[in-house]
């Protein structure tokens, strides 16, 4: 009965690098640390799918202050762009319903 070796997240990453970053090749590696090879490269495949997380930009207070500021920056000109729309629709109908009377039209 063989006993399954229980690796910190750490140890897997130091094995990956070990082939990654050392050039040691997969076989190598996987026989010092008696590990197999579907568990290397399972880890590996963990590791590069992961790795977004490491250059995720943290969110700190005046990060997220600066994202509200733009928002509310954005939110504003957007409002009143819709206000002028708003406006310029108002006086096309009201010079359409003078041009409806002058006609005579209801």
């Amino acid at each position: 009965m063989s006993t399954r070796k229980i690796l910190t997240p750490e140890q897997k990453i130091a094995i990956v690098r070990e082939h990654l970053i050392e050039k040691v090749p997969v076989s190598e590696v996987c026989d010092k640390h008696g590990i197999s090879v579907v568990n290397f490269y399972n880890w590996q495949k963990l590791l590069f799918e992961n790795a977004a997380g490491a250059f995720e930009r943290k969110k700190n207070a005046a990060n997220v202050r600066m994202q509200q500021d733009a928002n509310a920056a954005k939110i504003e000109k957007l409002e009143a762009k819709l206000q002028q729309k708003n406006e310029v629709i108002a006086e096309l109908l009201q010079e359409h319903v003078e041009l409806k009377k002058e006609l005579g039209e209801s």
